[in-house]
């Protein structure tokens, strides 16, 4: 079975007042995330042993093997913004209860939560994501990655929400300004009940 891009669940202009344009969502989803998924079917068509693995098995084999990069940058990008997606939302900004604990526990408060995910997603140099994460250890944590890496990958913990940094991403609606764009997200389009249906 092919991996398929998934369609959004809101339509491509429902950011556009929370400041993520139609064209951004048309390029990004339609365009840069159909051709991680053309290039993974590729690999897998050309690599027995990929085939009928899950996206995650895939990422799993593929992690870390200098021999076989292209084929994780591939399925890490195609798991990065699945992932994406889910992490926005038209109604987002709103942070419920069991969450809010859980980031005061873990950094003081909100605000200094958001500094601490500001900083990961601006302080990561070229291309790649920043990441809430939940540990092993059931505490929260914030986290950056290169390219196509993740947690999955790394082990480092669960994603609860990840931000996509890639220029990409935010070029159209914030030209240079990677930290008006990380700020808008964690304010006024983080998906922040999706973060909490990820907390184990």
């Amino acid at each position: 079975m092919a991996f398929e891009l998934p369609a959004l669940t809101y339509s491509h202009s429902a950011l556009a007042e929370r400041g993520m344009s139609q064209e951004t969502l048309e390029l990004h989803h339609d365009k840069h995330h159909q051709a991680y998924v053309t290039a993974l079917n590729n690999f897998v068509e050309a690599n027995g042993d990929l085939q009928g693995k899950s996206l995650e098995e895939i990422i799993g084999m593929t992690y870390g093997d200098e021999a076989r990069a292209g084929i994780f940058n591939q399925a890490g990008q195609h798991w990065n913004h699945i992932h994406f997606w889910n992490a926005l939302s038209p109604n987002g900004g709103g942070i419920p209860g069991a969450l809010e604990a859980k980031l005061v526990e873990a950094f003081g408060s909100v605000d200094q939560f958001k500094d601490a995910f500001k900083a990961a997603a601006v302080g990561q140099f070229g291309s790649g994501w920043a990441w809430l994460i939940q540990k092993s250890d059931g505490s929260l944590g914030v986290t950056k990655t290169p390219n196509g890496v993740n947690p999955l990958a790394t082990g480092e913990g669960t994603a609860l929400l990840g931000l996509d940094v890639w220029e990409h991403s935010y070029y159209v609606d914030f030209r240079n300004r990677r930290p008006d764009y990380v700020t808008n997200f964690l304010d006024n389009l983080a998906n922040y009940e999706f973060a909490e249906s990820n907390l184990a």
